[in-house]
């Protein structure tokens, strides 16, 4: 009986912090239904609270005002401002930006993965390697992007119980000479490593599997710009090295951003490769 008065008192206590937030009301009015990036601002000039993006920004701004869960950052807010995009993509690439260089305070934290690693193949036998160390960008053969070698080595074995591969092969455990490994005696190894397969049925298994993770090499010789459309506005989005550096409404402007930083930037990647790759949109090289 205790436990269950508590619970409630928690839950009504949680439900009447939340109050509508009528300070904010007035930044509602000029808030357009269509794609871009919102910030809500406190009292900082230089800290905002929270950054989103939506393919309608008065919908989802307005999907925050009813939210108990963000009664703190609502009471916080003073304002709110929002910068609108050619469609989805330029939103992604804005928002991911955005966070990138203020840090909100309600956002999750994106921190550079130094540990960031891939699977690289340049003989029969995978190695992990780190983005900062091997070029991401341009280094062929690399399969998958993991947070740290221990994601790494766990994709390989998932790869190798599906599709019946040996550990040893893989330099996952050690292999005694002339006999197969502890796996192929149980039949979940399919005995490349005693004869039972071939080596090269082995490793078209293998490069069967991982080429479903294969990271794209960036395919141009420097920047490009990738035309993105709307009903209102038409945006180059300027990317190099898979680093979006920026959107601008005309070729001339394109040109005279900065170039891509060292390094790999593993969200533009995400957020670019596909689209890119796809043929969706236009790309101009710069």
């Amino acid at each position: 009986m205790v436990r269950r008065a508590s619970t409630h008192r928690l839950e009504f206590n949680a439900a009447t912090i939340y109050e509508y937030p009528e300070h904010l009301r007035q930044w509602l009015d000029g808030l357009p239904k269509v794609p871009g990036v919102y910030t809500f601002h406190g009292e900082s000039d230089t800290l905002p609270l929270y950054i989103g993006k939506s393919i309608n920004l008065r919908s989802r701004v307005m999907s925050h005002f009813r939210t108990q869960d963000e009664a703190k950052m609502l009471r916080l807010a003073r304002r709110v401002s929002w910068i609108t995009t050619a469609g989805e993509l330029g939103a992604l690439l804005l928002e991911a930006q955005m966070i990138k260089t203020q840090q909100p305070l309600f956002n999750k934290r994106l921190r550079k993965n130094r540990q960031l690693c891939s699977l690289q193949l340049n003989d029969d036998k995978p190695q992990v390697v780190y983005a900062k160390e091997v070029d991401f960008t341009h280094s062929p053969n690399l399969y998958g992007l993991y947070a740290n070698r221990r994601a790494a080595l766990e994709t390989l074995k998932k790869i190798a119980d599906e599709q019946q591969l040996c550990y040893g092969l893989l330099g996952l455990e050690s292999l005694t000479k002339n006999r197969g490994c502890f796996r192929s005696a149980l039949g979940r190894c399919a005995g490349a490593c005693c004869g039972k397969e071939t080596l090269e049925a082995h490793h078209q298994r293998l490069l069967t599997a991982l080429d479903k993770v294969r990271v794209v090499c960036w395919p141009w010789q420097g920047p490009v710009g990738l035309i993105e459309e709307g009903p209102d506005i038409t945006q180059i989005h300027v990317i190099d090295n898979w680093f979006y550096l920026g959107s601008v409404s005309n070729l001339d402007e394109a040109k005279t951003l900065k170039r891509a930083p060292p390094g790999f930037d593993q969200d533009g990647y995400k957020i670019l490769c596909r689209p890119v790759i796809g043929g969706k949109y236009q790309i101009v090289p710069l």
